[in-house]
């Protein structure tokens, strides 16, 4: 029985791969992430840009030894049975160092692409069974109403398997992660009150400890506290839509930014004018030591790995700037 890989390590720093970085500076891009000390580095996969899979290869073979994380892949995407494939595949070739995100996906973007379903939870809960069966080589499990691939096994399978984090906002998507995963994605923002409130509704008796929770940031360091908030305002303008209400209500401003996303003309204008106050709980931004001390606070609420989103016109350049805040980590 193939082990797996389920008992993370506490206080883990690591660097998302920006969407649109130039592609040329794709590989160089998590090359200097590890150089750096970073412990991850996380590729996205969202419509119309680059496929999740597809990065994380080249990315871990074009890098020695820091682990790989792919937030997220749409559940309602690929068959199972294919997606088992290939995750085992690059689990084989490079052991220990690949994290699994699955998702629902943004509604209007799998519309779009025909791949919403009218379930989307009981998506999610069969294909993260099923999944999490076929990579350890058993067979998959009795067909569901949207994932069949009963007696399918896998006959090429790693000898760590790698975690599966469901990356969710909802309540009860989120105590999916709880009964079918090996933890929890939360995308930007995550504040520490948001880590607190989802690792709630894993589950009362669960043991979170032996769970998985990345959360993601938007995230600018420099050494002019000012320079910092006004670069990472830019990562911010998505914040006061509706999908993004579940980071949003447990925060103590919660009303007050949405009285102030009403009173705004767009999200640029809500993101560059919203006070300073929020944007530092709203983000990984100011001085080393601010980067830190917000970093540090992820760690508290919960948050096994703290997954830095750089902001700001090159994203290579800032690897270095978000260093001095991990050193200090």
């Amino acid at each position: 029985m193939p082990e797996t890989d389920t008992t993370p390590n506490r206080g883990r720093v690591g660097v998302m791969l920006p969407r649109d970085l130039p592609v040329g500076d794709v590989l160089p891009y998590a090359r200097r992430a590890e150089e750096l000390g970073f412990d991850q580095v996380w590729v996205v996969e969202d419509l119309g840009w680059r496929g999740g899979l597809a990065q994380a290869g080249p990315v871990l073979a074009s890098t020695a030894g820091i682990t790989v994380g792919i937030g997220i892949m749409p559940a309602g995407a690929r068959n199972v049975c294919f997606a088992a494939m290939e995750l085992a595949t690059l689990a084989q070739l490079y052991p220990g160092r690949l994290v699994a995100g699955i998702g629902h996906g943004m509604p209007d973007w799998m519309r779009q692409a025909g791949a919403w379903p009218a379930s989307p939870l009981t998506l999610i809960k069969e294909y993260t069974t099923a999944l999490r069966l076929l990579m350890r080589g058993e067979p998959g499990p009795a067909g569901g109403r949207y994932v069949r691939c009963e007696g399918v096994v896998i006959t090429e399978t790693p000898d760590i398997v790698p975690p599966v984090v469901l990356g969710v906002r909802g309540p009860k998507s989120q105590a999916a992660a709880g009964e079918v995963a090996d933890g929890l994605l939360l995308a930007e923002p995550a504040a520490p009150a948001y880590i607190t409130s989802s690792l709630r509704h894993l589950g009362r008796a669960l043991d979170t400890s032996a769970l998985e929770v990345v959360t993601y940031d938007a995230t600018a360091v420099d050494d002019d506290e000012a320079t910092a908030l006004a670069r990472v305002r830019g990562g911010l303008t998505a914040i006061g839509e509706p999908d993004w209400a579940a980071h949003i209500d447990p925060l103590p401003f919660a009303t007050q930014l949405r009285e102030h996303r009403a009173a705004c003309a767009d999200a640029r204008q809500f993101a560059q004018t919203m006070p300073d106050t929020w944007v530092r709980q709203l983000s990984i931004a100011g001085t080393p030591d601010q980067a830190h001390e917000a970093i540090t606070a992820r760690h508290t609420a919960g948050a096994t790995s703290v997954v830095l989103a750089p902001t700001g016109p090159d994203a290579l350049t800032s690897l270095d700037s978000l260093a001095r805040a991990l050193a200090r980590s």
